[in-house]
Parts: C-alpha cells; sequence; structure tokens
C-alpha cells in the first residue's frame, strides 16, 4: 500500500510541473502577439516598454521610455491582478495609455501570458 500511495505521489507531482509548464509555454506563444511592440530583454524597448521584469515593477517606471502621463500616474505595480485588467481591455482599465492593442479576450490566454511573464526577470 505504502509503495502505491508514493507513486501516487511521484505522479501527481509530475502532472502538476507539466501543466506549470504547458502554462508558461503557452504564454510565450500568446507573447508572439506582444513581440511586434515590446522586448523581453531587459533594457531592450520597441514600440512599448520592455517586458523584462514587468511583474512587481510599478508602472510607468522605467527611466529610459517615454511613458503617457496616464501610465506614470498609475500609482500601483503590476501584479497579476493588474496585468491581467489591463490585458484584457488596456483603454479601459487605464484610460489615456498609449497602448494601441485591443486586449485579449481569452481569459486563458491571460493567464498563460502572466505565467509566462512572470519567468522574464
Amino acid at each position: 500500500m505504502k509503495e502505491i500511495l508514493v507513486a501516487v505521489a511521484i505522479v501527481v507531482g509530475c502532472v502538476q510541473t507539466a501543466v506549470a509548464e504547458g502554462n508558461t509555454s503557452a504564454g510565450q506563444k500568446v507573447f508572439k502577439r506582444c513581440a511586434a511592440c515590446h522586448a523581453v530583454e531587459d533594457g531592450k524597448n520597441k514600440v512599448g516598454p520592455t517586458m523584462f521584469g514587468v511583474v512587481g515593477r510599478q508602472a510607468g517606471s522605467l527611466e529610459d521610455y517615454k511613458y503617457s502621463d496616464a501610465m506614470r500616474d498609475a500609482g500601483y505595480s503590476w501584479d497579476e491582478e493588474q496585468l491581467a485588467g489591463f490585458l484584457a481591455a488596456p483603454r479601459k482599465h487605464l484610460p489615456g495609455t498609449k497602448m494601441a492593442f485591443p486586449g485579449l479576450k481569452r481569459e486563458g490566454q491571460i493567464t498563460d501570458l502572466i505565467e509566462y511573464l512572470k519567468t522574464l526577470n
């Protein structure tokens, strides 16, 4: 019986790891939609600011990027809740943002993208 419980625990652990990797991998695929305007390398801005280290960063805080007044004055950090709201509807979440992208409509894409962004640090 003990051997069966150990085997089940190992299988459950493997499944949980696979799910976490799947979310990150799926998020990396979703990010391809963002890559035209956003880089993932530290210090590399494009039309939009780099996404390197974005999770936990104060909104509008990169010194070498010219943000909209709305983004500079947002007053929050990019936690999962703020990212989810912004990624779903940027102009609704933060009126006055320069972000032209209309947003991701499927919650799964948003969750996966955030999981990917969390790896960029």
